[in-house]
């Protein structure tokens, strides 16, 4: 015979509300580290690599001119990222092909699909070329090292990267995991940008000014936004950032947006105008090649470049991953293809770098990313009046954009930009310049009396 009155004990409502407290909290922090990720992804999608080539961008616009230019590209990058995920959320899609697939058919997601693949598959290659040639310098700077060592060849240092970091990094399945790694990236971007500004001081007094330095506009405009859209583009990752979010929507997006683009155009002016104010019209399109060999500060700052290089590497990985899943395996890869998958594309991507030493990346890819695609998309799904802010901004960056990508590319192939590794600036040179010798023990900037008359440069 059982007990009388024998039940199920029930806790207290103070332990009940206690408990969902707990996991209410534990909750709100997972999610708060998801964003957290998510905007470092972004930022570092951003200012990962491109920001080297900004300083550039206000030598062919004109430093006013540029700096204007810079913060229209940014604002354009912001509205049309938040953009594609309403065009997303209208159609019932939550990748960027299938949103094209759903607007415009099979063969705007044919071309998209194209677009997407190769842009971040160019990347990767020119990631690999960046890392070999920028490590390469700076082990060449240590003292006790044969500059000639095959160990510290381009060539090895692309294998060893990409063995040793950039395909285990690649390998991860959530893009969110990669937070971590996107804040290290910013960090030492910080830490470039720190060297920049200290540089601006140092250095800029000695480098002749250039006749043009401080004129409104120049007639490369058109090519300085396409490096600019360069440096901003990461489009072609977005929905992958925006789905490894916890609750994923528009609202949490836009604010992920804002604060990313806010935190990446800051550091983007900040170089662009450091780097041009040190070099004016000598800045070329990789302000490391401004500085000389033997300032050490400076090949500290290219080693920081070449690892946040190859942490901007895996996330470019993710999205030409991504774009074959879903045209060849309906979106789904098991681990086994997953693995396959990108053992073959990075495979690819390090061939092809190990066999070319000079790539350049125009605005053919960029601008229809960035600009044309998310404004058509989302012009045609919306039900907006025709006034609504939304379709007017809509309306200006379709024509824009169609202009700045064919300009550009015509502008690149008639005039194409020469890579030229490590050639050195005059006024590196003892007998050619006013700037003769770097040294950076205690940080100090020394100089020799002027050689040549500067005066023939202004």
């Amino acid at each position: 015979m059982g007990y009388q009155g024998q039940r199920q004990v029930v806790p207290p409502q103070s332990d009940l509300d206690d408990r969902e407290t707990l996991v209410s909290e534990h909750k709100h922090r997972g999610e708060t580290c998801r964003q957290s990720a998510a905007v470092f992804n972004v930022v570092n999608s951003i200012i990962g690599s491109g920001i080297i080539g900004l300083p550039y961008s206000m030598n062919q616009a004109g430093f006013p001119l540029g700096i204007l230019l810079l913060f229209w590209v940014s604002y354009i990058t912001d509205f049309s990222l938040v953009l594609l995920i309403k065009g997303g959320a209208l159609s019932g899609t939550d990748t960027y092909q299938s949103l094209v697939n759903k607007t415009f058919g099979f063969p705007g997601y044919l071309l998209l699909s194209v677009l997407q693949f190769l842009y971040p598959f160019i990347a990767m290659i020119s990631y690999n070329i960046i890392t070999g040639d920028t490590l390469s310098k700076v082990f060449q700077r240590i003292p006790v090292v044969d500059p000639e060592n095959l160990l510290i060849g381009r060539h090895f240092i692309i294998v060893l990267s990409t063995i040793a970091f950039t395909l285990p990094l690649s390998l991860y399945r959530d893009i969110a995991k990669l937070g971590k790694i996107s804040l290290v990236s910013t960090v030492l971007t910080t830490l470039i940008l720190g060297i920049v500004m200290a540089r601006v001081v140092s250095l800029s007094p000695h480098i002749p000014k250039t006749e043009d330095a401080w004129i409104f506009a120049k007639p490369n405009a058109i090519q300085a936004i396409g490096v600019m859209s360069f440096a901003f583009i990461c489009h072609h990752n977005c929905f992958l950032v925006y789905g490894s979010l916890e609750e994923p929507t528009v609202a949490k997006w836009s604010r992920i947006i804002h604060v990313s683009t806010l935190i990446s155009v800051f550091i983007s002016i900040l170089f662009a105008t450091c780097g041009y104010l040190t070099f004016t019209g000598f800045t070329q399109g990789d302000l490391f090649e401004n500085y000389c060999r033997n300032d050490d500060l400076v090949t500290f700052g290219r080693f920081c470049y070449g690892v946040t290089v190859i942490l901007t590497y895996p996330i470019e990985c993710f999205v030409t991953r991504e774009v074959i899943a879903n045209v060849f395996f309906g979106g789904n890869l098991s681990l086994f293809f997953h693995i396959i998958i990108t053992v073959i594309i990075i495979t690819v991507a390090t061939l092809v770098s190990l066999l070319i030493d000079c790539l350049g990346i125009g605005v053919l890819c960029a601008a229809p990313l960035i600009f044309i695609i998310p404004s058509a998309c989302y012009l045609k799904l919306s039900e907006e009046r025709r006034t609504h802010s939304d379709k007017i901004m809509s309306c200006v960056m379709l024509p824009i954009g169609a202009v700045v990508m064919i300009v550009g590319f015509v502008m690149a192939v008639t005039n194409p930009q020469d890579c030229t590794h490590g050639q050195e600036m005059f006024y590196c040179f003892p007998d050619n310049s006013s700037l003769t010798n770097i040294s950076v023990s205690h940080f100090q900037l020394t100089t020799q009396p002027p050689i040549l008359n500067i005066s023939t440069f202004q």
